[in-house]
């Protein structure tokens, strides 16, 4: 055989050698900890253990300037200058590519199946379909979300709620009423497993991410129980879809009582094998993978502040009382309540749950406009102190100020120029441009109606009276505190 030759291993050996070395006289960015091989582990390690610390130490370190770290698969770049952040934001997909970052990090052709991975036909439903229907949804919306505040924190006196565990209660159960309707999506069953979903999917894709190619089929077969789980998912909807299929046939585009939700818009969309009910079900819960989590830890942090801050509490009120007295209980009414709307647009920024923005990975080498040089396989990204904590960007930028954006002048005269929707290269948790979250305008909805009924309808407060509970750092991820606990009772005024 060619390759048992000692002079074809040597050479194999010496073209590594010459790649290697070619790649590192192209490197023009500094590292933040060691570059050599198995030694770039440590950083990796801490990458994985404490990033914010990481990230702070390289925009002090390198001035503000890009710098890479380690992880256990490729160097992650940081850009900072809004001029490569413009550039990151409008790369073409196929030299800086969302998709194959996100593919790579949540192993979707393993936690998702090769066709999730590669079709996202769902993604256009969500962006068009979803928010054109608020208007019409938001009643739905709001209904329940009272039935489950009702449901999850029934408190006439003062009492101690699980704080994430039941905001992620909550925000399933409206979630689904407008992806699958009454009365599944007050199924517990199904809401645990819509829950249950995507810690699974992150188990799963971060094993795999730890274990060589060749062996991920191999553990991917011994730990992965996604597969169980749209089983699952399906003996819940399968009549569902068999019924709307069966009136489809009979009546066409068009019937009495036609549900308007999520299912009925993917049924009527799906193409091919995306049509069968277990493509489905597995759809559904991508849907959800997307939507519960974000959202249950956006507004769990948002109640940390409040009960933290009970002074907060009237001016939200008096707001919401005013408008909702003049105007009922729409949409529209939402786009009015400015203060609602920069409370939770301030608690984003400041205490948001990732601390890398508009990751991308390089498909084909890529060099900036100033010369900065990402080479494929790599990561880039900016992060969240690069942009929502700059003084250029926002005054006292690590002080809470919840009437930070209603406070903002609006050329407009309609008071949307700084709601928590409207993307820019400083605020960042939605994303920017073509690929901003297309499900945002559904969530910012849904998280203002939560806020807007909370304040009506309760009092809360912290257990230790003005302490904000620390959150959980892992890798890039911020996750709210999970075991804290906030006191709730009837509103008395």
């Amino acid at each position: 055989m060619f390759l048992d030759s000692p002079t074809s291993t040597y050479g194999l050996i010496l073209l590594g050698t010459a790649l290697y070395l070619v790649n590192w006289f192209k490197e023009n960015v500094p590292a933040l900890g060691p570059t050599a091989p198995f030694l770039s582990y440590w950083g990796a390690i801490r990458f994985m253990t404490n990033c914010q610390e990481m990230l702070a130490e390289g925009h002090a370190k390198f001035d503000g300037g890009p710098f890479r770290i380690a992880t256990r698969r490729y160097w992650h770049y940081i850009v900072s200058d809004p001029q490569l952040l413009d550039e990151l934001r409008r790369a073409p997909d196929d030299e800086l590519s969302l998709i194959e970052a996100t593919t790579e990090a949540l192993e979707l052709e393993y936690t998702m199946s090769t066709a999730v991975a590669h079709d996202f036909y769902h993604i256009p439903i969500i962006r068009t379909t979803l928010t054109r229907n608020l208007g019409t949804l938001s009643g739905e919306i709001y209904d329940e979300i009272c039935n489950a505040f009702t449901h999850y924190s029934t408190c006439i006196e003062w009492t101690a709620v699980p704080a994430l565990d039941t905001m992620m209660q909550v925000v399933a159960r409206t979630s689904a009423r407008i992806f699958v309707g009454l009365p599944l999506c007050r199924n517990q069953e199904f809401l645990d497993i819509s829950i249950n979903y995507t810690t699974d999917v992150f188990k799963t894709g971060l094993t795999l991410n730890m274990v060589p190619a060749p062996l991920k089929p191999i553990v991917n077969r011994l730990i992965n129980k996604i597969d169980k789980t749209v089983d699952r998912t399906l003996v819940l909807l399968n009549s569902t879809i068999e019924e709307r299929r069966s009136m489809m046939e009979q009546y066409g585009d068009d019937w009495q009582d036609k549900p308007n939700d999520l299912l009925q818009w993917l049924m009527e969309a799906a193409e091919g094998i995306e049509r069968e009910p277990r493509a489905l079900a597995a759809r559904v819960l991508i849907v959800c993978f997307a939507a519960i989590h974000t959202s249950s830890m956006s507004f769990t942090h948002a109640l940390y502040h409040l009960a933290a801050r009970p002074e907060y509490m009237k001016p939200l009120r008096e707001e919401v009382e005013a408008i909702v007295a003049e105007d009922g209980w729409s949409k529209d009414s939402l786009q009015k309540m400015r203060k609602v709307d920069s409370f939770l647009k301030e608690c984003q920024r400041l205490d948001n749950a990732r601390t890398v923005f508009l990751e991308r990975k390089a498909l084909k080498d890529f060099t900036f406009s100033d010369g900065t040089f990402i080479p494929k396989g790599s990561h880039v990204s900016t992060s969240k102190m690069a942009t929502h904590d700059q003084t250029k960007y926002y005054d006292d930028p690590y002080i809470f100020d919840p009437w930070r954006f209603s406070n903002m002048p609006d050329e407009t005269g309609e008071g949307t120029k700084h709601q928590m929707v409207n993307t820019s290269m400083e605020y960042l948790p939605f994303g920017a441009g073509k690929h901003a979250c297309p499900g945002r305008f559904f969530a910012a909805n849904e998280l203002k109606s939560m806020m807007a009924h909370l304040v009506m309808t309760y009092d809360i407060r912290m257990e230790k009276p003005g302490e904000i509970p620390p959150g959980f750092c892992f890798s890039s991820n911020i996750l709210p505190n999970r075991t804290a606990k906030v006191l709730f009772r009837k509103r008395k005024d």
